[in-house]
């Protein structure tokens, strides 16, 4: 196992003391936007024949550094009616331009969906981004770009830092490409191809592609704004090149994001609602459902509200079954789950994840580090976890600037004692409002007399 580095907590002030639940739940929350579908619109709006409006966008460190690179680009993006986190968007097309440098951040979806579109600008155009992100693959991209005949300057890295020297079309047609290492590669192509000369024709070359939730998230957005996209077959994308409508649209809660409180309710026992849970959605973490209700919990869905109830809770003496589980569409999915494992009654292998070595960090690396350092038991799979159940306590939970680190980090101090995260500031990247929806949960507790199961 290889170990990742985490930060020094100097870097980020003193350790956040993840609180213990005292009593049964009986919470309801609204949660921001979804990180996913926030870029995706963004990427489309920018690409648009006319102006978009997007309604309770995420507002984060991924989704600014969206706005920052569009507006870098020469995308007029303004701030429009405030919601409950924050303001809409409303995007206006423009000329794409060269010239500049885009700061990535830790962002997936910056660092693989803007080169695309800067490929449609004329001049160079320059991306970097934190040092965490220099050691997530790219190589899909960069490729992909090469193969449509825009040059690439990366030193032979196949990582940030890199330089395109666009010429202000990109004529599309075939290509193939490796998308094992992520599916943003697949849906960064998709997004910009209708404004490719010829329109794309995507053929993965690889032996498996994770979290394809993803692209049908990318395809459906396509299609909502009136591009014409199929796949007539498994691991390959046709699509036609045309306009992309201006529309204005809602952007779901992250569902996703919503994961971590959701299974506080199997930790802490009692319920735990979810406001505007969509009846129907193209993201994973709608996959919670089942996965939630595999561990034990019961989950209830009504007029627009995703309910889990954990019963008496692991505090309140529930047991909760060791589980064999595939996530290679659910991936996002594992850190939250991971933490229910090290809770568990029995043993619990999660597979199909061996992609999440790439994502803010190698996160199988720094779940059996943390579980490990708690006291539990973890070990890395070729394409996953092992985890065993065994007594817990207090320790310092590294987040490596990780998002999901850091929310694992508190899901787990529910029921174990002296947890304290080093960086929960890293919650900035899809959810700033994290550690005050946490706090806000655990206020709302059930009544002693209110039946838990």
């Amino acid at each position: 196992m290889s170990s990742p580095e985490h930060s020094a907590q100097s870097a980020h002030g003193s350790p956040w003391p993840a609180p213990t639940a005292s009593a049964p739940l009986q919470a309801r929350l609204a949660i921001p936007g979804s990180k996913s579908l926030t870029n995706r619109e963004l990427v489309l709006a920018a690409l648009a024949d006319g102006p978009s409006v997007l309604r309770a966008p995420l507002h984060s460190r991924d989704s600014a550094l969206m706005i920052q690179a569009l507006r870098a680009l020469g995308v007029t993006i303004e701030e429009g009616t405030q919601g409950a986190y924050g303001p809409d968007l409303i995007i206006t097309p423009g000329s794409l331009r060269g010239g500049v440098s885009i700061d990535c951040g830790l962002a997936g979806t910056v660092m693989r969906f803007a080169p695309l579109v800067a490929a449609l600008a004329e001049g160079r155009i320059t991306f970097d981004g934190d040092e965490a992100a220099r050691r997530r693959p790219m190589s899909g991209t960069i490729e992909a770009l090469r193969a449509l005949g825009v040059e690439v300057e990366d030193e032979g890295r196949g990582t940030l830092p890199f330089t395109l020297v666009a010429t202000g079309e990109v004529a599309g047609g075939e290509i193939e490409i490796d998308a094992s290492a992520s599916s943003q590669f697949v849906s960064a192509l998709l997004l910009a191809a209708p404004r490719f000369r010829d329109g794309l024709t995507l053929r993965h070359t690889g032996e498996r592609l994770p979290s394809l939730p993803h692209i049908d998230m990318t395809v459906q957005a396509l299609r909502q704004r009136g591009v014409r996209v199929s796949s007539p077959e498994r691991g390959v994308w046709l699509v036609e090149p045309g306009p992309i409508h201006g529309i204005e649209l809602t952007i779901e809660p992250d569902l996703s994001n919503a994961a971590p409180f959701l299974a506080a309710a199997l930790v802490a026992g009692g319920t735990v609602s979810i406001e505007h849970w969509p009846s129907e959605t193209t993201q994973v973490g709608d996959d919670l459902r089942g996965l939630l209700s595999q561990f034990g919990a019961t989950v209830t869905y009504r007029d627009g509200i995703l309910t889990v109830d954990g019963g008496a809770g692991v505090i309140g003496g529930a047991t909760l079954p060791g589980l064999d589980l595939d996530l290679s569409h659910a991936g996002e999915l594992t850190p939250p789950l991971a933490m229910l494992a090290a809770l568990a009654s029995g043993p619990s292998t999660l597979n199909g994840i061996g992609h999440l070595r790439g994502h803010e960090t190698d996160r199988l690396a720094a779940l059996v580090a943390e579980i490990r350092g708690v006291g539990g038991n973890a070990e890395e799979l070729p394409d996953g976890l092992a985890i065993t159940p065994a007594p817990l306590h207090g320790a310092l939970w590294h987040a490596y600037e990780d998002h999901r680190m850091a929310t694992a980090g508190a899901i787990l101090g529910l029921a174990v004692p002296g947890i304290a995260v080093d960086d929960i500031a890293s919650t900035s990247k899809t959810l700033p409002e994290f550690p005050q929806l946490w706090a806000a949960m655990l206020t709302q507790v059930a009544d002693a007399a209110t039946p838990t199961e």
